[in-house]
C-alpha cells in the first residue's frame, strides 16, 4: 500500500508534527474487516487487509509515539464507515489509537452482494462504529482546537442539483480521546 520511502516520509512527519490534529488522506479503508467470522477469514485484500504488515507498522507507529489526534479519512468504498483504528484488530479490547472516517460516493453504488457481506459480518467486527450503504453523498469536517465533527451527508438525488442535502449521522472526536462518539440522524 505504501512503499518504503513513501512509509518513511508518512512516519517521519507524523513523528515531527505539532498539529493538533494529524489527518492521513488515504484511498481505500485502512481497517481491519473480517467478512466471514464465524466460518474461517475473509478479507478484501485490494484493500489494507491486503497490506497487513505495512499496516501493523502504521498503527504501532500511531500506539508507540503517539501524534497528536490521528484521522484517517478513506474513500472508494461506496457507502460510509467510521471505525476505531485497532493497535491489535484481534483483540476487541485492544487499544484504539485512531478512527477512520470512509465517505460514500457521489454516484457509485454499493452492489447488494457486497451490502449483504457487510451487513451479515457487521456484529463480528466490533471496532466498527457505523456502517452506512447509500450512495450519493460526502463527508463535512468542522474543526476546533477541542473536537473534530464529521458530518454523513447524502442527496436525496444526485440527478437534481437543486436537491435538499441532509445529514444521516454525526460523529464527534474529542482533542485527546481517539475514538468517534457518533449519533445516526436518519
Amino acid at each position: 500500500m505504501t512503499g518504503p520511502a513513501q512509509e518513511r516520509w508518512l512516519l517521519k512527519g507524523l513523528g515531527s508534527s505539532g498539529a493538533r490534529w494529524n489527518v492521513i488522506a488515504q484511498q481505500l479503508m485502512m481497517s481491519q474487516y473480517d467478512y466471514n467470522p464465524n466460518q474461517g477469514k475473509k478479507f478484501n485484500t485490494e484493500a489494507w487487509d491486503g497490506y497487513v504488515a505495512s499496516r501493523n507498522r502504521i498503527l504501532g507507529y500511531l500506539l508507540k509515539r503517539r501524534p497528536s489526534n490521528p484521522i484517517i479519512i478513506t474513500g472508494d468504498m461506496h457507502s460510509s464507515w467510521v471505525a476505531e483504528l485497532k493497535a491489535d484488530f484481534r483483540e476487541p479490547s485492544s487499544e484504539t489509537v485512531g478512527v477512520e472516517f470512509v465517505a460514500t460516493s457521489i454516484t457509485s453504488k454499493l452492489s447488494d452482494s457486497w451490502i449483504k457481506s457487510y451487513e451479515k459480518a457487521r456484529n463480528e467486527n466490533p471496532h466498527v462504529n457505523y456502517f452506512d450503504a447509500r450512495s450519493g453523498g460526502y463527508v463535512r469536517c468542522d474543526l476546533t482546537p477541542e473536537r473534530w465533527r464529521l458530518d454523513l451527508r447524502l442527496a436525496d438525488s444526485i440527478l437534481d442539483p437543486q436537491s435538499p442535502v441532509r445529514t444521516i449521522a454525526s460523529f464527534v472526536v474529542e482533542n485527546g480521546n481517539p475514538g468517534a462518539q457518533g449519533e445516526t440522524i436518519s
